[in-house]
């Protein structure tokens, strides 16, 4: 008989934790930028600031976030090697529309049980999802918590650096009267919401994740597993080589809430609903929720997952470049005078 350790009786298998770090050791590997100092394993990440001397006035931005119960589809469909999607895009697009550039991420893994494969398997979504970002996942915890989670039970959260020049920073100090709003498709719900989409869809539809769902042309669950769009890359080059004013991600809250975010006083976006058909999705939780027009533009992003604020001459550059990277994009609306808080407005 082999003697169990008192923390692996207590529920904590740390030899399953050491066997996931192996696991993901590779994943990681292939999200590092030449800047990242030292291997997996140690009590720090390193990355290497000398690069930041090419910096008139290099200012640090950094954000944190989770991925909330989008998690709960991923256990229901014993599929993880998406979700990590979800944490970047929460993290890093929060990023770059301040125009900073995303360097590094650290992650954060809480579960019930250790299950090295599926650690591992949530690990790769999160480094591919770096590789599209073109940042480097440089640590991490995995966490186990017996009692505080179910064995098949888990939530994961992030933090991410990156560098802006201080002159180059967006926002709302350069919206201008005028300035042309371009909308750049998302890839469905993205990871905000899901509380909403889960109680119209799963309790009071009473449907299943393996239901088939022709205007999906897909089953329910794969629908809302669909990764988030991560959108760095593609709004870092729009930035270099368009003159951008501010942007906004459309995360919690909707399109309207997080484009005033970025909005000056005596500003409003007018956004125009006629511009775009958003998914099927939306439709469905609509109109088998009963949720009211207000509603769902304040809790769903509608298929706008990222808007950037341009000068009208700026306008057919910005399209032709977006469309030509693959991101679905067209003019949503336009900037004009008002009196009283930034805001934004469908119409």
């Amino acid at each position: 008989m082999v003697n169990q350790s008192a923390y692996a009786t207590a529920g904590v298998d740390i030899e399953a934790g050491d066997r996931a770090v192996e696991l993901m050791k590779a994943h990681v590997a292939r999200t590092n930028r030449h800047e990242v100092l030292g291997g997996l394993g140690g009590f720090a990440g390193f990355f290497d600031a000398a690069a930041f001397k090419d910096y008139d006035h290099p200012v640090l931005a950094t954000s944190t976030d989770g991925v909330g119960t989008k998690v709960a589809i991923a256990q229901a469909m014993d599929k993880h090697d998406t979700i990590g999607f979800d944490l970047i895009g929460m993290l890093v697009d929060d990023l770059v529309v301040a125009g900073a550039e995303p360097l590094f991420v650290t992650d954060y893994i809480a579960c019930g049980k250790v299950v090295p494969e599926r650690i591992a398997a949530i690990v790769q979504g999160i480094a591919n999802a770096c590789v599209a970002a073109g940042c480097s996942l440089i640590g991490g915890e995995t966490a186990e918590h017996p009692g505080l989670l179910g064995p098949d039970e888990y939530d994961i959260a992030g933090a991410t650096t990156g560098v802006v020049e201080k002159s180059k920073i967006l926002g709302a100090h350069r919206v201008r009267v005028g300035d042309a709003v371009i909308g750049m498709a998302s890839s469905g719900l993205h990871s905000n919401g899901y509380s909403l989409v889960r109680h119209v869809l799963l309790q009071q539809a009473g449907w299943s994740l393996d239901r088939h769902v022709d205007d999906l042309g897909r089953t329910l669950g794969e629908e809302l597993l669909e990764p988030t769009k991560v959108y760095a890359l593609d709004v870092l080059d729009l930035i270099r080589n368009v003159e951008v004013h501010a942007m906004s991600h459309v995360t919690g809250g909707g399109l309207a809430n997080n484009l005033a975010r970025v909005m000056p006083d005596d500003h409003t976006a007018v956004l125009q609903r006629s511009s775009w058909t958003p998914p099927s999705i939306f439709r469905l939780v609509q109109q088998l929720g009963e949720v009211s027009q207000p509603d769902i533009d304040a809790t769903l992003n509608m298929g706008v997952g990222m808007v950037a604020m341009v000068p009208q001459s700026e306008v057919d550059a910005a399209l032709r470049l977006l469309n030509g990277r693959g991101v679905q994009s067209w003019v949503l609306g336009g900037v004009q005078a008002v009196e009283g808080p930034g805001a934004a407005v469908l119409v």
